[in-house]
């Protein structure tokens, strides 16, 4: 049995994962979709940084001695679980970064524009609308339910600058592209994917896979068991 920690990006909570967490759980394995804190059922706590991000997964691996763990995060959330993955890397199969931002040593992630985005919202970021959502590869009721529950996100965590202990490049990592979100990965995942410890896996669909490609994606984390 495989546990799968899964980290979802921006504004959402760990029921993104809900339809590929049911196809891990239906081949008998361990599933632990996270909510971050100031998202979710926890959108009402209030100075969340980046480091609280990372604590809230490093916390629930630490915590339950989880080991063999395939720690997962889709698009900000590869932010914290890269900075997490270094701090627990001996509990770690393997680390998966689905259309994900890699984090970058004293890099946040915001840029500037979206910095002062942040900050003429209150310190949160807030979510997207549906025009957004164009060429993503979503139905009109997927749209939806993103727009029903998401909640904005908490600005520090976007603006804090990450914190490595150690190399990216030698933790075990897939990264999943999805193609109809931009064809190439970024320049600093392409840095990492000449990594030996690093592999490219393709999806041809938008960047939430997990509801757009569900089994696809699953299919791609049952490998990895």
């Amino acid at each position: 049995m495989t546990t799968y920690v899964l980290v979802p990006g921006a504004w959402l909570g760990g029921f993104a994962w809900e339809r590929v967490s049911s196809v891990l759980l239906d081949a008998g394995h361990d599933v632990r979709p996270v909510t971050l804190g100031g998202l979710g059922n926890r959108s009402d706590e209030t100075g969340v940084s980046l480091r609280s991000h990372v604590d809230d997964i490093v916390g629930l691996i630490e915590r339950g001695d989880l080991r063999d763990v395939v720690l997962v995060g889709h698009g900000y959330g590869g932010i914290p679980v890269g900075q997490a993955a270094l701090i627990v890397r001996d509990r770690l199969k393997e680390v998966v970064y689905v259309d994900a931002d890699v984090p970058a040593d004293g890099v946040a992630f915001a840029s500037e524009e979206l910095a002062a985005h942040v900050a003429a919202n209150g310190d949160l970021w807030p979510p997207i609308g549906h025009d957004d959502f164009e060429g993503q590869d979503l139905t009109h009721e997927q749209i939806h339910f993103f727009e029903d529950w998401s909640k904005p996100h908490p600005g520090a965590t976007l603006t804090d600058a990450a914190h490595l202990d150690g190399d990216l490049a030698t933790l075990p990592t897939t990264y999943v592209a999805s193609l109809e979100d931009g064809a190439e990965p970024t320049a600093d995942v392409t840095a990492l994917l000449t990594s030996p410890h690093w592999r490219l896996v393709e999806l041809d669909t938008g960047h939430w896979p997990m509801w757009s490609q569900p089994a696809e994606l699953a299919r791609i984390l049952l490998d990895l068991a």
